[in-house]
Formats: structure tokens, C-alpha cells, sequence
């Protein structure tokens, strides 16, 4: 059902906590596989996806192009983009299952985004919701680090990642805010 995709580059470190954000994804049946897409690391990275289990695709691309590619290598209808690092909050599979399913069902596709996690979140949830939509609203749209889940068929529709390093904020802009929701879960930042 769903295909993640990280774009690496020296990034074992932080890779450990998103790639175990993302087992519970895999024990429930959501999550089919995850592709690494690296920028020819020298560091571990390699490593650290190979005892994971992700499939490893190496390049010297800049970051659009190596995402577009890993995105072309898979075969479910669902894609999942985010940075090493970055770490879904508890809550995120059944959160992701909610969206695919009402997106499915819709004849125009969406693609969704993580809530930011923020000091806000100590807060009453509608409070943390409310300022993280006047943060966006204020400060601007969707940012890389949110993540992204995407239809396929959208992803496509919009020409996937462009070339170049701006790669994932260009897609974010490219879809802009009529085209994406946002999750009810969050996802630290990578630090």
C-alpha cells in the first residue's frame, strides 16, 4: 500500500530514528518497503538501510532527481517522502490509514503532511492546532522537514519531484495548499 522514500546523504545518524519511527507501519501492513536514496555517502548509511531491510539506490543526482528515480521504483499506490531524521509521532499509522482511505474514495487527490511538533503540542490540542495553522498561514506553507504522503497517481499528475536540490519544496509549492491536508499527528524535525 505504501512505499517511503528517504533522501540520504552522511545521514546514518540521524536515518536510525526515522527508520524505527516506520516499524510500526511495517508490523501493521501499511508500510511495504522503504527505499534509501542516497547521494553516494561515504559514511554507514549504506549500513544502517541494509540492516533495516530498505532497499539502497545509490547517485551522485541532486536530490530531485534521486527521489523522482526511487519514486519510479516502486509499486504501490502510496508514497511517503521524508528527511532522515524526522520521526512520525505514535499515532501516525492509523492517521495515515484514516487519509489513504477518505483520499481514496475521493475523486480529487490530496496529499498530506505531518503536523509540526512544537512546544505548542504541551498545550490543549486545539490550541497546538490552532497555532500551528497560524504559523503556516503567517509564516508560510509546507515545509520538506512536515513530510509527505502522496497518492501516486498525483504524484504523477504533477511531475513528481523537479530537478534540483529544492526538489521537495518545489513539489510542496507545485501542489500548494488546496492540494494538502494535514495530519492530526505530528513529526519532530530532524535535529
Amino acid at each position: 500500500m505504501l512505499s517511503a522514500i528517504i533522501a540520504t546523504h552522511e545521514s546514518e545518524r540521524p536515518l536510525v530514528p526515522t527508520l524505527a519511527a516506520l516499524v510500526p507501519g511495517a508490523t501493521a501492513g501499511l508500510l511495504t518497503e522503504v527505499v534509501i536514496a542516497d547521494a553516494a555517502s561515504a559514511d554507514e548509511t549504506a549500513e544502517v538501510a541494509d540492516i533495516a531491510g530498505c532497499r539502497f539506490m545509490s547517485s551522485r543526482e541532486p536530490v530531485g532527481g534521486r527521489l523522482r528515480a526511487a519514486a519510479a521504483s516502486t509499486r504501490t499506490p502510496w508514497l511517503l517522502f521524508l528527511r532522515p531524521g524526522t520521526v512520525p509521532e505514535p499515532g501516525w499509522v492509523a492517521a495515515a490509514e484514516n487519509f489513504m482511505a477518505a483520499t481514496s474514495a475521493s475523486e480529487a487527490p490530496r496529499a498530506a503532511i505531518f503536523r509540526p511538533s512544537s512546544a505548542a503540542d504541551a498545550l490543549r490540542p486545539a490550541w497546538a492546532e490552532l497555532l500551528t495553522l497560524l504559523r503556516a498561514t503567517l509564516v508560510g506553507g509546507a515545509r520538506p522537514e512536515q513530510g509527505l504522503l502522496i497518492p501516486r497517481r498525483l504524484y504523477d499528475s504533477v511531475g513528481g519531484h523537479p530537478a534540483g536540490n529544492d526538489a521537495e519544496a518545489a513539489l510542496l509549492r507545485k501542489l500548494g495548499r488546496r492540494r494538502l491536508a494535514m495530519l492530526p499527528v505530528g513529526a519532530r524535525p530532524p535535529r
